[in-house]
């Protein structure tokens, strides 16, 4: 009786786990740009930010000042998005047509420079978690390890300590920093835009401090651009945060992880629900924003399912919880960092 054998041609190639998934994700259509979507959405966000600009102009009242201050930061969040999503090139095909969104929206809107963010948010896409070479956890205000967390002097070293309680009330000066950052960025690095990101800095800055000052006043006008810069930085910090902080991080000792497991171990996503999309802008998908960083929004719910069910397929750990656990989880680990700190302190 012959016994039949499986053989492999030599100079097959194996497929990777992480190229069995992006296929299955492709041919259920999920990469394709979705240039409509985009358009209407960006139109909606327009208009919300003219409906605030309006409402500064119309009412007087400070109450009514302050709360549309806080819608405005809202819609500047969502803005934060459309950069974010402009720099990954989610919404066309050709390349001009997503950075024009990218310096009309950060330049611009936002008075934070587009160059800067791609290229931060690149490097943090690139080695995410990296103990040294994602700066999104190499930050001077917090400590997201331990090691860092005794390297900490003077101030610095006080706010580790208790940075699981400071954690909310330094996030509302997320939005000054990130105006400081891109100033340093365009001043000290080359970049592509220079000139034209200068200019459009300039100009938010006349429109953004301006028109309070023409329709309000300087003291109205002061409250509600200090009530927008700390909301919007409340509004990044409890958007992207729980993306990743407390999740394991990664050093060159991990060579061994290849791309898909590199990437799923180390972010964390919120579970799905409409409004949960919409607030997070669909970041809370973010183990597989990290898979297809191109991949539009509107379509990462569904690509969801399909990494999920084969992560399990694979026994690879894949860490989705609540809302209100995904803040535990954040807070716990920065609290679990300033530890020996707190127990040098007391001895």
């Amino acid at each position: 009786m012959a016994v039949r054998t499986a053989t492999i041609e030599i100079g097959t190639r194996v497929p990777t786990d992480y190229a069995i998934v992006k296929g299955r994700v492709r041919e259920a259509g999920l990469l394709d740009r979705q240039p409509w979507f985009y358009t209407r959405s960006i139109a909606m966000k327009t208009t919300l930010l003219l409906a605030c600009v309006a409402g500064f102009a119309l009412f007087r009242s400070p109450w009514a000042l302050a709360l549309n201050a806080v819608l405005f930061a809202i819609v500047s969040g969502q803005l934060g998005f459309q950069l974010h999503d402009s720099g990954h090139r989610q919404m066309f095909a050709k390349g001009w047509k997503n950075a024009l969104v990218g310096l009309l929206t950060g330049n611009l809107l936002l008075g934070m420079s587009y160059g800067w963010w791609v290229d931060k948010h690149n490097k943090h896409h690139a080695n995410p978690n990296h103990v040294d070479m994602d700066p999104d956890i190499n930050t001077m205000a917090i400590s997201y390890s331990r090691e860092q967390a005794m390297e900490r002097h003077g101030l610095s070293r006080a706010i580790a300590r208790y940075q699981a309680y400071l954690f909310f009330p330094l996030v509302l000066l997320l939005g000054y920093s990130m105006h400081v950052s891109s100033v340093e960025f365009l001043v000290r690095q080359p970049s592509r835009h220079r000139r034209t990101e200068f200019g459009l800095l300039v100009a938010h800055l006349a429109l953004y401090v301006g028109l309070p000052l023409y329709f309000l006043g300087p003291w109205s006008a002061l409250m509600v651009i200090v009530i927008h810069q700390c909301v919007s930085g409340l509004y990044m910090a409890v958007v992207f945060a729980p993306n990743h902080k407390g999740m394991p991080q990664v050093d060159d000792g991990d060579g061994d992880l290849d791309f898909l497991r590199r990437q799923v171990l180390t972010s964390r996503n919120v579970r799905s629900h409409p409004l949960t999309d919409t607030w997070y802008g669909a970041l809370n998908y973010q183990i597989e924003h990290h898979l297809f960083p191109t991949m539009p929004r509107n379509r990462v719910r569904k690509a969801h399912l399909i990494v999920r069910e084969f992560c399990a397929e694979r026994g690879i750990p894949y860490h989705e919880v609540s809302i209100l656990r995904s803040y535990r989880e954040l807070l716990g680990h920065l609290h679990d960092v300033g530890a020996p700190l707190r127990a040098r302190g007391r001895a």
